[in-house]
């Protein structure tokens, strides 16, 4: 049954009919179940749109890109760090900018601070680089005070025209391939909100996670979920999966699944 108990209204004394019913256990469950159903379509959709994402058509990139970073003049080549992928994103940090010279754009700092920890991006293949238009010297100090950790470049000329960036915030995905480098895919505005997880980041980009039950065109590559998994501070000591994780990782699935069959059932 639902209650009326008005020693839930919140402080400020907003109308208690704005607040939702206080149920049974039961009830709860009932209510919960049904937002589980439509929060599992959901995520089947976003899977299906990341597929699609990953069959989008490349833009070949031919105009060379100059950037200051830590060693020195970049090129957009030299962002990828030696990966397969990138993605870029234009933050909003220069004279001009709200902020300036002590901060970067709010929106843009609140976005920086939600970015996880790179070294699984980067066990995927793939590079998160920032640029900004301010002086690198300046990157580097802003970097210092916020505790931000992300490679973050300086860039002139038409970077942010060419794609998208000049006038706000946003995300460009780019490829190697072949020797040159491809455009694949584009975000900003609300798609920016979404990201600062490595899935969301990997969802972006043309390989997207790279594992076994993604709906990915032939020959992409592709490893068994969780397996690849590893502690932020050991990728690389061995490129072949744990085997005591592995185990773990079995188990884990396996309970899942049985669970998810107890409720089906």
């Amino acid at each position: 049954m639902a209650s009326n108990d008005t020693s839930l209204m919140p402080a400020g004394g907003a109308d208690r009919q704005n607040l939702p019913p206080v149920v049974t256990r039961d009830e709860w469950t009932a209510a919960w179940a049904d937002m589980l159903a439509k929060e599992k379509s959901l995520t089947r959709a976003h899977d299906a749109l990341a597929a699609e994402r990953r069959r989008m058509p490349w833009m070949a990139v031919e105009k060379p890109y100059e950037f200051a970073g830590p060693n020195g003049k970049a090129s957009l080549l030299d962002l990828f760090e030696g990966r397969r992928q990138l993605i870029v994103y234009r933050a909003f940090f220069e004279p001009g900018v709200y902020g300036w010279p002590d901060h970067a754009c709010r929106g843009c700092s609140l976005g920086a601070d939600q970015v996880s920890d790179l070294a699984h991006l980067n066990a995927r293949d793939t590079t998160l680089a920032y640029v900004s238009r301010a002086p690198y010297a300046d990157i580097v100090r802003l970097k210092a005070r916020m505790g931000w950790t992300m490679p973050w470049y300086s860039f002139e000329g038409t970077f942010d025209a060419d794609f998208g960036v000049d006038l706000w915030h946003g995300h460009n995905v780019f490829i190697r391939h072949g020797g040159r480098i491809f455009r694949t895919y584009f975000t900003n505005n609300r798609g920016d909100e979404a990201l600062g997880t490595t899935w969301s980041y990997l969802d972006l980009t043309p390989l997207g996670r790279q594992e076994t039950w993604e709906d990915s065109p032939a020959g992409y590559p592709q490893s068994p979920p969780y397996k690849w998994w590893n502690w932020n501070d050991n990728y690389g000591t061995d490129a072949t999966p744990d085997n005591k994780w592995v185990e773990v990782s079995d188990a884990g699935e396996a309970a899942f699944r049985k669970a998810s069959a107890d409720v089906r059932a």
